[in-house]
């Protein structure tokens, strides 16, 4: 991490010879974060958007200005004591080099596509803006991928570049030579790798010299690939639109960030939210993100990290703010942190409240997907119904509708639905790529299904059932996971659950709960305590909606970030068919 710091030198030196740009008029002409963040309204769509040159080199100006306090843009630390703080003008300068590493030594040119997989290490913010600067398409991946995830992606995206770490290196190596598209491997590491470009060297020898493109609005800036429980990931195309949003006023109120926030989210780099939550919408404001490099996912860091930094605002899954409950800490009362919101799975009514109780903090949630980023929430100072994912979030009209598109009455199960016609929201994907017929089936009327099941009540709060993969069809009746899981969490031997449908030769699937018991019940009697807690479903909830079948497991299988991985649990309980 040497070299990154040794770029505050690097950055006084050219300076002078780099020169910064004024905001163009329209975005100098609103105020929202007290030094003249720039602002749209909800419905606007100007021709042309592009997040490095309108957002990062706005905070740069201002910064230069003096309009913009001490604090940096990027902050980030890891275990081993190592920091790096990059104001917004070290970031234009940094993403400017980068941007040339990639068209200028790489030959890479707008409209490309290039594989980005990296933990959270700085590196991973340069590329993602040097691509905005340049057109280049970036597809963030998850560091958990193993060959075969990084052969399709590479195969099915035509990918002409890829940028990861010496760990997956040999991954990509080994399937290489199937990849015909891929021309240019960049390798962030302190050691170098035959075939393999040193970005850091050439990031030290790159000029700062760059000018960005003038991206039109609609133009394609990212892929993400889905998670999906069924088939292959489909790649979810996002135009320069989808950054936009994120200055909709309606949109800022979410966490209304300002200048003076250090916001950290906890989202996996491979994820869609780790763009929105740790780029996105704190830059937007002029906020610092806050880094910390977190290989594994450790409960007592974070509790830590909370306690030593000045962070102020934190987005992560359910299970990390569950985790964080369950450590043996004295106090919970972190010094700086103010607002907490999480997304990604249920949240539980029970998680909610004690959070507010042990921290004296409210936890909000927020609903989105990949195709959509966050489209409801409930916005910062807005009454909490728990369990409740919030309101939709404008410009997006989101409805619960039927298989066939049409608008269900409030309390009725249905899928979450995003209205795209007439006019398609900005923010929402513009198609699968490459894959007109996946794009078709999730056009349901006149709305974007999402495939995730729901209800609304009178007020417009949304409230989560289930991926319509993740729902259980067992004789007949509809159970979604949230709702046992919420009636398990209410008994005091369950400390994490996790339901999923399981084979049954009668009623073709049943319920199964994984649980991970509390410490004071891991001696109880297993098939004594089974009955029990059956019954205890059957006493809070429908009775139908009870477990049939339990298993009690050490832990449950989990993403990086702690997001607890149902498919595979799924994928499980039907290998044994």
């Amino acid at each position: 991490m040497r070299w990154l710091m040794k770029f505050r030198v690097l950055w006084d030196i050219h300076r002078s010879r780099c020169g910064f740009y004024p905001a163009p008029q329209y975005l100098r002409c609103q105020s929202l974060s007290g030094a003249g963040a720039p602002r749209w309204n909800d419905c606007d769509t100007p021709e042309e958007f592009n997040f490095a040159s309108d957002v990062l080199d706005y905070w740069t100006q201002m910064e230069k200005e003096g309009k913009r306090g001490p604090n940096p843009a990027l902050w980030w630390v890891n275990n081993q004591g190592d920091e790096v703080k990059w104001s917004f003008r070290e970031m234009t300068d940094l993403t400017r080099r980068a941007a040339n590493v990639f068209t200028q030594t790489c030959g890479l040119q707008e409209g490309d596509h290039l594989a980005l997989i990296l933990p959270r290490v700085p590196e991973w913010w340069l590329v993602i803006v040097a691509c905005i600067r340049t057109g280049i398409i970036f597809m963030p991946g998850t560091t958990q991928m193993k060959a075969k995830d990084i052969l399709y992606r590479l195969q099915v995206s035509k990918a002409k570049g890829i940028v990861t770490t010496d760990t997956l290196a040999p991954e990509v190596d080994s399937v290489a030579s199937e990849c015909p598209a891929l021309k240019t491997k960049l390798l962030v590491s302190d050691h170098s790798r035959k075939g393999w470009l040193d970005f850091r060297s050439l990031m030290r020898s790159e000029s700062p010299v760059h000018t960005c493109i003038k991206s039109k609005t609609l133009d394609p800036m990212a892929i993400f690939f889905t998670s999906g429980t069924t088939g292959f990931p489909k790649m979810a195309k996002h135009s320069h639109g989808l950054a936009l949003r994120s200055f909709f006023p309606s949109c800022r109120k979410l966490l209304q960030l300002k200048t003076s926030d250090v916001l950290w989210c906890l989202s996996d780099t491979g994820w869609v939210l780790a763009f929105l939550g740790s780029l996105l919408e704190p830059w937007t404001a002029g906020s610092t993100v806050f880094v910390h490099h977190l290989p594994q996912f450790d409960p007592k860091v974070i509790v830590q990290t909370l306690f030593k930094y000045p962070i102020t605002q934190c987005f992560a899954a359910p299970s990390v703010f569950r985790m964080i409950l369950q450590q043996d800490s004295t106090s919970l009362r972190f010094p700086t942190l103010e607002h907490c919101c999480t997304g990604g799975e249920a949240l539980l009514p029970e998680e909610q409240e004690l959070w507010r109780r042990q921290t004296g903090v409210l936890l909000y949630q927020a609903y989105g997907q990949s195709e959509t980023g966050i489209s409801c929430g409930t916005l910062r100072g807005m009454k909490i119904k728990p369990g409740s994912m919030g309101k939709a979030i404008p410009p997006y009209d989101v409805q619960i509708i039927d298989d066939k598109g049409n608008i269900l009455p409030p309390n009725t199960e249905g899928n979450i639905g995003i209205r795209i016609k007439p006019t398609r929201p900005i923010g929402v994907f513009v198609c699968y790529e490459s894959n007109p017929v996946k794009t078709a089936e999730v056009e349901c009327g006149d709305f974007y299904n999402s495939g995730d099941r729901a209800t609304v009540d009178a007020e417009g709060y949304f409230w989560f059932l289930g991926r319509a993969d993740d729902v259980i069809n067992a004789s007949g009746y509809r159970i979604g996971p949230a709702e046992v899981e919420n009636a398990l969490a209410e008994h005091p031997a369950v400390a994490e659950s996790a339901v999923v449908s399981s084979p049954d030769p009668i009623r073709g699937e049943v319920v199964k709960a994984f649980i991970v018991l509390t410490p004071n019940f891991l001696s109880h009697d297993r098939d004594q305590l089974t009955k029990e807690l059956q019954q205890h479903v059957k006493s809070v909830t429908a009775p139908y909606k009870y477990p049939r079948k339990v298993e009690f497991v050490s832990e449950l299988p989990k993403t990086i970030t702690g997001k607890i991985k149902r498919s595979e649990l799924r994928k499980k309980e039907f290998g044994q068919m």
